[in-house]
């Protein structure tokens, strides 16, 4: 293709943790960059592997059962081809409603362990991908006008896609069912889009990480407006914030200004560790490739903006002229963000994803995997310099070619297979025990006992 487009997606997966979990669904529709539709929409079931238990807590919000995904869904691997040759083909924007935080590390995760690069889908040959959530956010707090917000019932704003799209006259029959959540996305984006044209276009320009960084940068420590997830609901989840200090992968930790640093410390000296991180969430890490919805200071000076975010600049001066008289409060903010680890430690290369980056070599023989007949993969044993790697070959094989192990392989996926599903089942059972819909309990337990 040569010129960009939007490929709204979204999945429903066996669970929450991308990792461990599998995606079942995956649904999207491509668009132009008015937001005409271009093609057909896509809409396949993903095989659930049989190393993994789902959540029965997903299965009993999805709908969709492992034997649906047995019985009409195509392999990780075939699925991992589809979407890498016709989905995200060069000069497509993929674009969703919490896919940065969600579905993207899902398909990161899916691809990594079919043997395909994780990462090239969101940036290689002009594409790129974008996150409506905190755009939407962003939106309601500053420039609501022209669309109806929900509330829930005790009176908290919420950004929910279903109630949005209710309110504003926009169908969406089917909550949770991926296609319909794609085209309820693509509802709101055209909403935001007539409403509030201006900030639109500025946020879809804001998605590249450069851009941010000509924004929020430790050489030049300047307050700017943040909507974020972590900020409280109050205040439609935005703030103004400042660069405080270097985070890790060449990220930043930002201030939230709304918060007098030494009252804070003060604070914190009459509460234990956890409920001051509950009450002050007044550093968090901005992280430059996942479109965080920034914007500078001059959006706050049209339409209210100050007022409807709850601050003055008298505050946010204040509160800026006290952060900078204490240096050593971003030092040890610094050393905390660095000592933490990012990820818990994983027990299987499939969750090991993000301990490093491939070399070159193994680049090329990673490839020859995922172009390799199933024939061929029976005697086909690379020379990697990854020590992740041999191992998530024979699971790859397991899962995707069974017929391709040998007698020792077959026994050594088998013992792989049966301490993983081990390690899943007694969460499985607890969360069974809560599921009130007989049908998919019957199923998940007839699923569960063909596994094991």
């Amino acid at each position: 293709m040569d010129r960009k487009t939007f490929f709204f997606y979204d999945l429903e997966t066996s669970g929450l943790r991308a990792r461990e979990d599998r995606i079942m669904q995956f649904a999207g529709q491509r668009t132009d960059m008015d937001l005409n539709p271009v093609g057909e929409p896509v809409n396949v079931l993903v095989k659930m592997t049989d190393d993994a238990l789902p959540c029965p807590s997903a299965i009993n919000v999805t709908k969709i059962t492992p034997q649906d995904t047995l019985r009409d869904g195509m392999s990780e691997a075939e699925f991992c081809k589809y979407v890498m040759e016709e989905v995200f083909v060069p000069e497509t924007v993929a674009v969703g409603y919490n896919t940065v935080r969600f579905d993207d590390e899902f398909m990161r995760a899916t691809l990594w362990r079919n043997f395909y690069e994780p990462y090239e889908w969101e940036w290689k040959d002009g594409r790129s991908r974008w996150d409506l959530l905190d755009v939407v956010r962003l939106t309601r707090a500053l420039r609501p006008e022209g669309i109806e917000w929900p509330f829930r019932e005790d009176g908290a704003p919420t950004n929910r896609l279903e109630l949005i799209t209710k309110l504003n006259g926009v169908s969406h029959e089917h909550a949770h069912d991926a296609l319909s959540d794609v085209f309820a996305t693509i509802a709101v984006a055209k909403l935001v889009r007539e409403k509030q044209p201006k900030l639109f276009d500025y946020l879809y320009k804001m998605r590249e990480k450069n851009a941010v960084k000509k924004l929020v940068n430790l050489d030049n420590k300047q307050p700017f407006v943040y909507a974020s997830g972590r900020y409280a609901n109050e205040f439609n989840k935005t703030t103004v914030a400042v660069p405080l200090t270097a985070g890790r992968n060449g990220n930043v930790l930002v201030y939230d200004l709304r918060y007098n640093l030494e009252e804070v410390l003060e604070q914190e000296t009459k509460l234990d560790s956890a409920s001051h991180s509950t009450m002050f969430p007044i550093v968090k890490e901005l992280c430059f490739n996942k479109c965080p919805a920034v914007a500078p200071m001059s959006v706050l000076d049209e339409g209210n903006g100050w007022k409807k975010i709850g601050l003055d600049k008298e505050t946010v001066e204040h509160n800026l002229q006290i952060l900078m008289k204490h240096p050593e409060f971003a030092e040890a903010k610094r050393a905390e963000y660095e000592n933490r680890p990012e990820f818990p430690a994983a027990v299987e290369p499939e969750g090991a994803l993000y301990d490093g980056f491939l070399n070159d070599h193994d680049r090329i023989k990673v490839a020859a995997v995922r172009n390799a007949e199933p024939r061929r993969l029976a005697d086909f044993h690379p020379d990697f310099d990854d020590e992740r790697l041999p191992e998530l070959l024979l699971h790859y094989k397991g899962r995707n070619f069974p017929e391709t192990l040998s007698e020792s392989e077959a026994e050594a996926y088998e013992k792989y297979r049966q301490e993983r599903l081990k390690r899943q089942e007694a969460n499985f059972i607890k969360e069974l025990e809560c599921v009130k819909d007989d049908f998919i309990k019957d199923e998940l337990m007839l699923y569960m006992q063909s596994l094991v």
